[in-house]
């Protein structure tokens, strides 16, 4: 027989989401010095099994964390991350939230769960490590930054890119004046493959009314998604589709904005922006193969990010001022360890062209100042600083702040893409227009 069906309704999903909103807060575990951090991850596919490994093995090394809980809705990768880590296990995500001895909670499902999960979470008293994107919608957004405040939980958003060394010598370059006024911001992500990115390997006994390992709990999958009968590629494939992800934007771009922010110096939500692509080599999905953003900030300096899943040759990673450029990634790829940040001051041979002054040149000089790069595990760095932050209760690297946004920036260049728009954010009220707010 197929397995017990542990789904939501869609209105249970409604009502459930109303009653947890409005529920009193738990508190979570007092942590001493020696406590180790338990941990239960949502989510075992690929990347939440890959994390698992990641919090299993600093946990046996260092002692500060124990994988206690996994649950996934697909019972063959339940079965897998439980004998691999030798846990509990839930096919439903509540009875594992519901543990009072879990003290954090890492979520790496689909993107269209992310922030209920996680609000959920943060109410039951865990802290929170949460998959990029942070969240699928704006609204959601603005729902998780205020139930970090409401609550006092850690949450860590899983861009991990934002723990590497590279971004914040950035931001003590900019903060200095190495580059004078900053006026743009430039950056890519390119990859090339036979079948497209995304096309994963489909379980072809794998099914909502299969037995045993085979079965996945379709509509739990589905939960504020829209109804659909069981389809193999959206479960298995699903950053091809709106329904569930925002491709590109969502899934790459967070790892080039976010790291971008934090070298700004001061997070900032856009003013203006634009998308712009299409799906110009696979056919087979809804979100585009090619795809590129276009924002504009108050504080007057431009965002350009340029992708392509057909081809693999990426632009510089770098931030342009008007005395000067900071190329944090020359190979262009934000993942990828970098030996050193490139200062490339903007001294022009000809007369009466430069704005590099005598005094800029005596202090910095007029040629590239090549500064080192630690090289490190920006992952293990990520989770460590995570973990030390549900210890301390300190603000972890990549917060719900600066984690928010990042996600306005790329959800609205998703919405202008699909309307043919260009879209002006009202930060004030979390908005999204098709015309510029009124000045408050």
């Amino acid at each position: 027989m197929p397995e017990r069906n542990h789904s939501l309704s869609r209105r249970d999903f409604v009502r459930a989401a109303t009653v947890t909103s409005v529920g009193a807060f738990a508190k979570g575990r007092i942590l001493g010095a020696n406590d180790r951090i338990t941990v239960g991850i949502i989510g075992v596919g690929g990347r939440g099994f890959f994390l698992g490994q990641y919090y299993s093995r600093i946990g046996e090394e260092t002692g500060q964390c124990q994988l206690v809980a996994v649950c996934d809705v697909y019972r063959r990768r339940l079965n897998r991350a439980q004998q691999a880590f030798k846990c509990a296990g839930y096919l439903d995500y509540r009875e594992l939230i519901a543990r009072s001895d879990i003290d954090a909670v890492v979520i790496a499902t689909p993107d269209h769960w992310h922030a209920k999960m996680a609000i959920e979470a943060m109410q039951s008293g865990k802290d929170v490590y949460l998959e990029k994107p942070m969240c699928h919608t704006i609204e959601e957004a603005r729902q998780l930054v205020e139930t970090v405040k409401a609550t006092g939980r850690v949450l860590q958003v899983g861009s991990q890119t934002t723990s590497a060394d590279q971004w914040y010598k950035a931001r003590d370059v900019i903060a200095q004046g190495m580059i004078g006024q900053v006026i743009m911001s430039q950056g890519s992500y390119h990859r090339n493959s036979p079948d497209g990115e995304w096309n994963w390997p489909i379980d072809p006994d794998a099914g909502p009314d299969k037995p045993g390992e085979a079965f996945i709990d379709w509509k739990m999958w589905l939960g504020p998604a829209p109804e659909r009968p069981f389809d193999p590629d959206r479960y298995f494939r699903f950053r091809k589709y709106w329904d569930y992800s925002g491709g590109i934007a969502t899934d790459l771009f967070y790892h080039v904005v976010a790291p971008l922010n934090i070298c700004w110096g001061e997070p900032q939500f856009p003013y203006r922006v634009t998308a712009s692509g299409g799906i110009y080599v696979f056919k087979d999905r809804e979100v585009p193969d090619t795809f590129h953003l276009m924002a504009e900030y108050k504080k007057g300096h431009s965002l350009v990010l340029s992708s392509s899943m057909a081809n693999s040759q990426h632009i510089p990673g770098l931030i342009r001022g008007h005395l000067g450029t900071v190329i944090m990634v020359e190979h262009g790829q934000f993942e990828r360890y970098s030996p050193y940040i490139t200062v490339r001051p903007d001294y022009s041979p000809f007369p009466g062209r430069n704005v590099i002054t005598e005094e800029y040149a005596r202090k910095w000089g007029t040629v590239d100042i090549r500064i080192p790069v630690k090289r490190e595990d920006m992952l293990e760095i990520h989770i460590k600083n995570f973990l030390d932050c549900v210890r301390t209760r300190q603000k972890p690297n990549l917060d719900v702040e600066t984690g928010a946004k990042a996600q306005v920036v790329i959800t609205m260049a998703v919405q202008a893409y699909r309307e043919n728009k260009v879209l002006y954010f009202d930060e004030r009220n979390w908005r999204v227009l098709d015309h510029p707010p009124e000045s408050t």
